[in-house]
């Protein structure tokens, strides 16, 4: 039995309500995520030096026109890869609560999936190079992730498995015992560490010059992030556990490994020859 246990602290998932309109952390993080992230993409873009050929891979109107994509993208991807990869059966059964978004559920790798379409009909339309416009994406996610397991942390849900380390956390709906805040390492690690590291990789190391670089170390830096932190995370209860103890997340997060080492190899050679 753990000394050590940390209550969960008191955190309305809800900042404000007016009659039957609700302002939820949930919804704040979202929007940061992407506001930050056009931020910082519109501020990457202008630094000509860093791109190839000291020429920048979309303007400032094109960004600003991405970002409707890209919300969209991860709306409905993310809404569409929970359903599929989580709960099928479930949506199945009662078909019009897909649209219900604000009754909870949202998948990574389907909003991953879902940017990847719109960039790709957004570069081919508006002629930007796409292994560049890959990259300028790839620096802009880890806000929006940073701030998407900040919230799950807040709203108690998405925890990890029981532990006795002294940094557990007792979560309300997690029952008596303490459990890892898997939330925060994600946060950590798919948010400011990934961050981190592809910033230095952009801005010290002119990983920009090989188009697609930076894209791949992003795929692969979350795909080995997100499968470490699946040993501490409790799956989600409708799948449970899949062969020899892996889980979903492990599972969609193997093609972006692939994904990523490829990209690398492809950008490094690209530019050796």
């Amino acid at each position: 039995m753990t000394l050590y246990a940390i209550p969960f602290p008191s955190i309305d998932p809800v900042l404000l309500s007016l009659g039957p309109f609700q302002v939820r952390w949930y919804a704040l993080a979202y929007i940061a995520g992407i506001l930050l992230a056009w931020y910082y993409m519109k501020r990457t873009a202008r630094q000509e030096h860093l791109w190839p050929k000291s020429k920048s891979p979309a303007s400032d109107v094109q960004i600003d026109d991405f970002i409707l994509w890209a919300t969209l993208g991860i709306i409905i991807g993310g809404r569409l890869g929970y359903v599929l990869f989580y709960n099928l059966d479930a949506y199945l059964a009662n078909p019009s609560q897909i649209i219900a978004i604000w009754n909870g559920g949202m998948s990574f790798h389907g909003g991953f999936a879902g940017v990847m379409l719109a960039l790709l009909i957004f570069a081919k339309r508006q002629s930007i190079s796409l292994l560049s416009g890959l990259d300028l994406v790839a620096l802009g996610a880890p806000f929006g992730l940073f701030f998407g397991r900040i919230a799950n942390f807040i709203n108690a849900e998405l925890y990890g498995r029981i532990t006795d380390m002294p940094w557990g956390v007792i979560f309300p709906n997690g029952g008596p015992l303490p459990r890892h805040p898997s939330q925060l390492y994600e946060a950590a690690l798919e948010g400011l560490l990934l961050f981190i590291i592809l910033r230095i990789l952009s801005h010290n190391k002119q990983a920009l010059q090989k188009p697609g670089l930076i894209a791949g170390t992003f795929a692969l830096g979350y795909g080995l992030f997100r499968s470490f932190v699946e040993l501490f995370r409790m799956p989600d209860a409708q799948l449970g556990f899949l062969t020899a103890g892996t889980t979903m997340g492990m599972w969609l997060s193997a093609p972006m490994i692939l994904a990523g080492v490829a990209l690398i190899l492809y950008a490094t050679k690209k530019k050796q020859q």
